[in-house]
């Protein structure tokens, strides 16, 4: 049987580069006292806000200082954790990080209680001080939330309240990527192989029915082990939501999560309801998926193999590295050198999957250490070209606003971060049906950007709504029970999927095992973020050197700005809801193309 190696069995060149954040353990150790030493400096600013600007900025001065410290910390941290979640050292490093951040959180938390008692000519009186020039924006956005703001003792309980509220999330990790077994199966080939979230992921896209039905009933026996508990972390993962909503006086546990990005609540109903108003068409493709594969009846098991089987898909790393590079050229010579450094000399991306190892694929950007790529590299799924394209524009994204930005304004908003990563799976596209030689190779490729648009927005899109009634349903005081969490899930899969689908019953089970669910109201942002990056794209292909800039600015922006209004910047107005309504139109040319 083929196993997944540990992580002393994989290559070093195949392995991310800490060094630049940490050169090790025993650096970050010593980085980690002295960083914890300086919590107590906090106190000496309580109390100081009325006597002038310059107080404040002496404050926000050793804040944002102590916080990039943390970053720099806690980056490396989560990282060996992401690495190898079952070593120990690992564990307690990232234990004793999320403790003393709790603990430096609880010291900050008078800053904004203690701001926003001022009074608000007086505040604006700090805004036009020079002193305040580097925080003036952060001033800005702390009036805004004054509604949402306690009192210094009230702000200081939910501050020690931080680890706590990870518990959900922790709680699931450990379970999903380390102590849940899912045994071995057959693959395409015929060899036993260990069954895991990677090895899973790659057998779906195989061209035997019968290893795809026994991977997906295998997989989800684990899952359905496992039900009671995972729906008993999901409640407790929403009941957070609701509570920390209440608590900050919010009308929902949605409103209160937009809020943080400054979101209407429009943009998500908006996206719901023109994905609704276009499933006609998904299952329309739906039916031609299951003609064309010669199914008597379509399966989950059955969605994500390509319907175009003539050649076995190889694609090694070098030569995934380099059709990204190429995709990405039309962004100009400085961003695919960057791109190249990093993913061909400074090792920002942790490649293969080994036991403990953090599941799927992420991009972890910091201000002072490598944007890094964490993936499960399979050359033999092609979707993997695409992840790593998705997650170096996560990455190139980072790498821009740390370059453009002051520290307190880097870090851009998770609604536009979907935005980078998915225009660059755009531009592969694009390049890639450009090398085309033949009418099947352009049917393949039609394919993939249908089941893109289907996994992203339609996919994402019933997740989010399912989100949506969850909380609701928690928030009318309804009990959260897996019974609940199945119904609502099972309703949403009929609706999503057809009439004509054959839904298996452990399917209800999805909700329980994905990620995103554990913290809530991100995945709307992939459906979001693909619709603008469709037209995105199209308007930097077609364009010039105005549209290139355009989005370099965008790129470069970090969190200088709202999101909406980076996106606006850069040639979209998600307010409307023209992008999406656009990228529908784009799936139902492609159908019917395919058709």
């Amino acid at each position: 049987m083929k196993e997944v190696p540990s992580r002393n069995q994989v290559a070093v060149e195949d392995q991310w580069d800490l060094s630049p954040l940490f050169e090790d353990a025993e650096a970050w150790e010593k980085a980690f006292l002295r960083w914890e030493k300086k919590i107590p400096q906090y106190a000496s600013f309580r109390g100081t806000f009325s006597r002038g600007a310059d107080a404040l900025a002496a404050c926000l001065r050793f804040h944002f200082a102590f916080s990039r410290q943390g970053e720099r910390l806690g980056t490396y941290a989560s990282l060996k954790v992401a690495e190898d979640a079952g070593n120990a050292d690992s564990q307690k490093r990232y234990g004793r990080f999320m403790n003393v951040a709790s603990r430096a959180g609880q010291e900050a938390s008078f800053m904004a209680p203690e701001v926003l008692s001022l009074s608000m000519k007086t505040l604006r009186g700090y805004l036009d001080d020079r002193k305040m020039a580097p925080y003036r924006l952060w001033l800005e956005r702390l009036m805004e939330e004054k509604p949402h703001t306690l009192g210094e003792k009230e702000e200081k309980l939910l501050a020690m309240q931080a680890e706590m509220e990870r518990t959900a999330d922790n709680v699931f990790d450990q379970l999903t990527d380390v102590d849940m077994k899912f045994g071995s199966v057959k693959d395409h080939e015929g060899n036993v192989v260990e069954l895991s979230h990677a090895t899973y992921a790659s057998l779906l896209f195989g061209p035997r029915r019968a290893v795809r039905k026994n991977a997906f009933l295998r997989y989800y026996q684990t899952f359905d082990d496992h039900k009671n508990t995972l729906a008993a972390v999901y409640a407790g993962g929403v009941q957070r939501d609701v509570y920390q909503a209440k608590a900050r006086k919010f009308g929902s546990s949605l409103e209160a999560v937009l809020f943080g990005e400054r979101i209407p609540s429009q943009v998500y109903d908006q996206l719901i309801a023109s994905v609704r108003a276009a499933l006609p068409e998904l299952h329309a493709y739906y039916q031609i998926r299951q003609k064309m594969m010669k199914l008597s009846d379509l399966h989950m098991y059955d969605v994500y193999v390509p319907m175009f089987q003539d050649a076995k898909v190889n694609f090694p790393w070098d030569e995934a590295v380099r059709m990204v590079l190429e995709a990405t050229r039309p962004l100009g010579e400085d961003y695919v050198a960057t791109l190249e450094r990093g993913l061909k000399q400074e090792r920002w991306c942790d490649r293969y999957e080994n036991r403990g190892k953090a599941s799927g694929a992420f991009s972890c950007g910091s201000y002072d250490g490598m944007p890094y790529i964490l993936m499960n590299y399979q050359s033999d799924v092609r979707d993997s070209v695409f992840t790593l394209a998705h997650e170096a524009g996560h990455s190139m994204h980072s790498y821009y606003s740390a370059k453009h930005q002051p520290f307190p304004y880097y870090n851009y908003e998770l609604f536009v971060a979907e935005v980078a990563s998915t225009f660059n799976e755009q531009l592969l596209h694009h390049y890639l049906l450009e090398q085309c030689k033949t009418k099947r190779e352009r049917q393949s490729l039609a394919n993939r950007q249908i089941d893109a648009i289907r996994s992203t927005i339609f996919r994402q899109t019933m997740f989010a709504e399912f989100e949506r009634d969850v909380h609701a349903a928690a928030e009318a005081g309804e009990a959260l029970t897996l019974e609940l969490f199945r119904s609502i899930y099972a309703r949403l899969l009929r609706d999503y999927f057809g009439p004509d689908f054959a839904l298996d019953e452990v399917l209800s089970l999805e909700c329980l095992r994905i990620p995103h669910f554990y913290h809530a109201f991100y995945v709307y942002k992939y459906a979001t973020g693909l619709s603008a990056a469709i037209a995105l794209s199209r308007r930097v292909l077609s364009g010039g050197d105005r549209e290139r800039k355009d989005y370099r600015k965008f790129l470069s922006g970090g969190g200088s700005q709202t999101p909406l209004e980076l996106l606006k910047m850069a040639g979209v107005d998600m307010r409307s809801p023209e992008p999406v309504e656009q990228a529908m139109q784009m799936f139902r040319e492609l159908v019917r193309s395919l058709e």
